[in-house]
């Protein structure tokens, strides 16, 4: 039977069925494979490639286990309620799921992916407190970066590359304790040979490049897709004129930031601070 052609633009429904039926196409099984793997039958599994059923959190995560799918399958789950997340950034964080290198600036604050749960719980609960979403909301966003975090684990683990400004070394963000725990958490994220993690000094002044936060994806094919974002909405730049300008002012942060031995050295001596 010939398939139907899928409009992964139409819907977050629709979205998601399309990715579920590259994955499924990647992975060499048919869909009657793929039900026999997660205990449905193949018409339920062509309704859900073509967005007309919503797939439950539970059958998202067998599925994703069967396709070998490191988690991008739930990431694009989440986008189906992303009310909860910043505009633009579900399909930023389905393009991160693929991306074989990652580097990324930020500015004040660590990186979603190098958070502990804790310390990205303080932000979500901050929010809640000031009224700008709910208790649900705060659940779902601890549990979509939980979703992307399992990229760190993967067998095929990317590249990680983070550019630190000093000052997320400095907020006490959730306390002392949990402060304490973040930093050592960077320690044990930079021991491992796949990830580097500099620090940015407030010493670099005005010849910091960026006033934001950026993000640069490598992706599978060598293309480049950049990403930032404002207060109200992300932004997922496709085109070679920004990645490529994003790409130079980065590759001179990293030469211009501390070195990785001297940028956990810092990171060590502010966990002792903060303790002390």
């Amino acid at each position: 039977m010939r398939e139907s052609q899928l409009d992964p633009s139409a819907s977050p429904l629709k979205a998601f069925g399309a990715q579920l039926r590259r994955l499924r196409k990647a992975a060499g099984l048919t869909q009657t494979q793929l039900g026999k793997r997660t205990r449905l039958s193949d018409s339920q599994i062509s309704n859900l490639e073509r967005g007309t059923r919503n797939p439950t959190l539970d059958w998202v995560c067998s599925a994703d286990t069967a396709l070998d799918a490191g988690g991008s399958l739930e990431l694009t789950y989440w986008s189906l309620s992303g009310s909860s997340l910043l505009e633009g950034f579900p399909q930023y964080a389905q393009q991160e799921a693929r991306a074989q290198g990652i580097s990324h600036f930020e500015l004040g604050i660590m990186p979603g992916l190098v958070q502990t749960m804790e310390y990205a719980a303080a932000f979500a609960h901050a929010a809640v407190r000031r009224g700008s979403i709910t208790e649900e909301q705060a659940t779902d966003r601890l549990d979509f970066l939980a979703t992307r975090q399992k990229l760190l684990n993967q067998k095929s683990a990317p590249r990680l590359h983070f550019v630190l400004d000093e000052g997320a070394l400095l907020r006490k963000v959730g306390g002392p304790k949990v402060m304490a725990r973040q930093l050592a958490h960077l320690e044990d994220l930079a021991s491992r040979p796949n990830v580097t993690i500099q620090v940015a000094p407030f010493s670099l002044a005005e010849e910091l490049p960026f006033t934001m936060m950026v993000t640069l994806l490598t992706m599978t094919d060598r293309t480049i897709l950049a990403y930032s974002e404002c207060q109200l909405r992300g932004f997922l730049a496709r085109d070679t004129e920004t990645a490529q300008a994003w790409e130079r002012d980065f590759r001179q942060l990293q030469v211009e930031a501390l070195s990785k031995a001297a940028s956990l050295e810092k990171i060590r001596k502010q966990g002792v601070r903060g303790t002390s």
